[in-house]
């Protein structure tokens, strides 16, 4: 019997380009993941196309970003950002897009597509159909799950959505989730068939992200070598919650006021999504609490300053109200830095609490001074979590995430075919 090999992808992101500086607009995590995933797969001998909405007119239609791995910009739409709610509208255009440029090759182009966020899921599946290949599907995050964790001032997803994503679910081949709690909600929020979902933990480049000197970063950054560092690295919305972080910290100068001198807050990133509309928010709450003078509120770095803002740090703060997995836990363990997450969603898999880190029930500013104070308090457990942190993060490495991916392709497509199948190598 002929055996098929997985030979080129097709990945869709249509709200968000790999390209983009993740922590600003709508790129994050999902971001990192494309791109990373996409470059180890392609050393496995898969070539990925990565077919994203364009935003610039000077943009190439297709730029190569690592052998085998390329970047194909479609027009749909406006070339400035638009906000995700008025995506829907510029589906159609995109997939006529996405079709005319299949269409210039002979049939048989792409042997499985990968598509992630329900709108590219959208896509994913008319390409699907008229294509005659398997669809898998990354949700990154899920409107039910987001509208049960809500945070005071954000917005519920639209019924629209809702709706999207269950066609997406019913329609894809597999569904890749990032944790197991993720694959348990989609069974139970939108009753997809248990044989159908794949856990694939996503990774964390352990090149970039890796122990370094706290201190020599610290002198590279302007920080105090005495300082005591708290950070916090997403983008500024709601749902990310980085005002916990700063009513925890006001919270730990009322406890004690002597820290002031010593205690400094780091933000690194910017306004995305229901931000936008309060793009000062994180500025005006830091005069609101008397603490301006601790705060320091910067843009969104690349990976290498962003390893160095992660060494300097004493603790990374993830308060999220939800999160499918937290690759920023990930890559702050992998420098070495413990970290404080809600327990919520993909963070309970991320961080090992009482090893690498500390998970926090819910989001009371006062729970979450108590634990960062003993951060203050105790060096020597905040050093034996570091460690800890090391070697919980050593076992998350993009590669392992590929060959699953690779895998799972395989899979898909010898369900949709009936045919063994050989991955590439």
């Amino acid at each position: 019997m002929k055996r098929r090999r997985v030979g080129r992808v097709a990945t869709i992101s249509m709200h968000t380009s790999p390209l983009d500086q993740p922590g600003t607009g709508d790129a994050g995590g999902m971001n990192v993941y494309i791109v990373e995933s996409a470059k180890r797969l392609a050393q496995l001998g898969i070539e990925v196309e990565i077919f994203t909405r364009q935003t610039a007119r000077d943009l190439p239609p297709v730029a190569e970003i690592a052998p085998g791995v390329s970047v194909r910009h479609v027009t749909a739409g406006p070339y400035e950002e638009l906000d995700k709610g008025d995506l829907p509208g510029q589906l159609c255009a995109f997939l006529s897009g996405v079709l005319r440029a299949e269409a210039m090759y002979d049939p048989g182009r792409y042997d499985v597509i990968h598509s992630h966020y329900w709108l590219s899921g959208q896509v994913g599946w008319l390409a699907k159909e008229r294509w005659g290949v398997p669809l898998v599907h990354t949700m990154h995050t899920m409107a039910k799950v987001k509208n049960l964790l809500l945070a005071e001032d954000d917005r519920p997803e639209p019924a629209a959505r809702v709706f999207g994503e269950e066609q997406v679910v019913e329609i894809a081949d597999r569904l890749v989730a990032n944790t197991p709690t993720e694959a348990r909600e989609l069974a139970e929020l939108y009753g997809a068939d248990p044989d159908r979902i794949e856990v694939v933990n996503p990774g964390v480049n352990l090149t970039v992200f890796r122990p370094a000197s706290g201190q020599e970063a610290r002198r590279r950054l302007g920080l105090p070598r005495d300082a005591h560092v708290l950070l916090f690295v997403g983008r500024v919305q709601p749902l990310k919650a980085p005002d916990v972080l700063l009513r925890a910290a006001a919270r730990m100068l009322v406890d004690d006021p002597g820290l002031r001198s010593k205690l400094v807050v780091a933000c690194v990133g910017g306004p995305s999504g229901n931000g936008l509309a309060r793009p000062s928010f994180l500025t005006d709450l830091a005069v609101e609490l008397g603490i301006s003078d601790i705060v320091r509120i910067v843009p969104p770095a690349p990976q290498h300053e962003l390893a160095d803002w992660y060494r300097a740090a004493d603790v990374t703060v993830v308060p999220s109200y939800n999160e499918s997995f937290g690759l920023v836990a990930l890559e702050s363990q992998a420098c070495g830095t413990p970290v404080v997450a809600a327990s919520v969603g993909g963070l309970r898999t991320a961080v090992h609490d009482g090893v690498s880190g500390v998970l926090v029930e819910g989001h009371d500013p006062h729970d979450w001074a108590q634990v960062l104070g003993r951060f203050v308090r105790e060096p020597a457990w905040r050093e034996a979590l570091a460690a800890g942190a090391v070697s919980r993060a050593a076992g998350f490495g993009w590669s392992v995430t590929a060959a699953r991916l690779a895998d799972v392709y395989a899979e898909a497509m010898a369900h949709l075919y009936r045919t063994p199948i050989a991955v590439s190598s």
